[in-house]
């Protein structure tokens, strides 16, 4: 196993951050530090990185069951401090160049039953201390990159069906599975997924799209795409030219919708775990943009708390296509974690949207809604994704395009 850990830990150095010899790599931020159950595999990474040439690694350690306790009967002002402070170190090694890993691997029932205005107010309050770091990391200012490992606790969840001894042995499997790194190369097969996905986002771009249409049960929605936008996939460039893929595993091709440009009603097909709470059937009514009715059949205080969280949390700032027979898809697995279950199925984020358009990156955020993008301090990812989902372009020369048939790409491209 410790092989497939040093292959796993290779692909997120050599492809998700891509690191440059002399740069510092920092390993956990925010809220996303590294638990105690992944201290073996982080001195794995730790030594590759090193042997790639980083000038410092530096591991930001922590524990949910702490960060539990203290939510629950911590002083929450010391905590938000805390995170400030926190987030001065990270903001310092990003003025010096560093690249940044986190395992998100959240236990998706860690504040279940815990008194929902005190853990608002903790995962408000990290967000609003890393807030300006995760401005500059969306807009790809510095390399960073998602991937996860597995907990029991996380396991637990997942695979209720197993004796509790096999559960994170199962994780594992279908982690390395899911992220395409349980092959002899991970690093070549990830240089051939991010090439097929290029395309399909150069496909997308050569359309010229106006508006997508999607229909399914429960789903009746139309988005508007700013006019200067573009379409993007796993892959993206520092300002220095270096490449790196944010989410491992990934499987989307996404933009940014218009931020008043989108009309209609969409249903979840998925669970979505935020922040400890479990969050299905959504429901949500657009008009010009904006939410202006919203639902669920269960967690509706946790749906409400993100799109109550400010007024850019009332509008829409990503649309991504995955198709159903993705590798994640077909393991049929609900992850309870949306770095996995995203990559799924199509889905749309609450919130702030990525900067995807024509020179985007040297907007400056006072600028973005005359560009039609959206800013919020949120970015939630919800899943819409099913095998009854039809997606329709118009192209701004009137031409209808189908994109999406039965839950997958309606054109092949080999």
């Amino acid at each position: 196993m410790k092989e497939k850990w040093r292959k796993y830990a290779e692909l997120a150095v050599k492809v998700g951050v891509n690191l440059q010899p002399g740069q510092h790599l920092v390993i956990g931020f925010g809220s996303r530090q590294v638990y105690p159950e992944h201290i073996e595999f982080v001195r794995i990474l730790t030594e590759v990185a090193y042997e790639a040439g980083a000038r410092f690694v530096q591991v930001d350690w922590g524990d949910e069951l702490w960060l539990k306790e203290t939510v629950k009967h911590g002083d929450l002002d010391t905590l938000a401090a805390r995170y400030k402070w926190q987030a001065e170190w990270v903001e310092q090694l990003a003025r010096e160049g560093a690249a940044y890993i986190a395992i998100p691997a959240s236990d998706p029932d860690l504040f279940d039953g815990m008194d929902s205005e005190r853990v608002l107010q903790a995962t408000k309050s990290a967000r609003t201390a890393f807030q300006a770091f995760n401005q500059r990391r969306t807009n790809d200012d510095y390399s960073w990159s998602l991937f996860s490992l597995p907990t029991q606790a996380w396991a637990d969840k997942v695979y209720p069906e197993l004796p509790a001894a096999q559960r994170v042995d199962a994780m594992w499997k279908d982690i390395l599975y899911c992220s395409r790194a349980d092959g002899p190369n991970p690093v070549e097969t990830w240089k051939e997924h991010l090439a097929n996905l290029s395309k399909r986002a150069d496909w997308m771009n050569d359309l010229h799209i106006h508006k997508l249409h999607y229909q399914a049960p429960g789903t009746d929605l139309t988005i508007e795409l700013p006019q200067k936008h573009f379409w993007t996939a796993a892959s993206k460039e520092t300002p220095e030219g270096v490449n790196f893929v944010p989410n491992m595993p990934t499987e989307e091709v996404f933009s940014a919708p218009l931020k008043t440009g989108v009309n209609g009603t969409v249903s979840s097909t998925m669970p979505l775990n935020h922040n400890g709470a479990l969050i299905d059937g959504i429901k949500l009514r657009f008009e010009g943009g904006r939410i202006v009715e919203y639902s669920a059949k269960s967690g509706y205080d946790a749906l409400k708390g993100i799109i109550e969280s400010d007024e850019g949390s009332h509008y829409l700032g990503e649309l991504a296509l995955v198709p159903v027979n993705s590798p994640i898809s077909e393991n049929g697995r609900l992850f309870y974690n949306t770095l996995f279950d995203e990559n799924a199925s199509c889905h749309l984020a609450i919130g702030m949207a990525y900067p995807l358009i024509e020179n985007g990156r040297n907007i400056d955020r006072s600028e973005w809604e005359q560009h039609g993008l959206n800013d919020s301090l949120e970015h939630v990812d919800f899943m819409i994704g099913s095998n009854q989902l039809t997606i329709d372009a118009q192209t701004k020369d009137g031409k209808t395009v189908p994109i999406f048939r039965n839950g997958n790409w309606a054109t092949s491209l080999t």
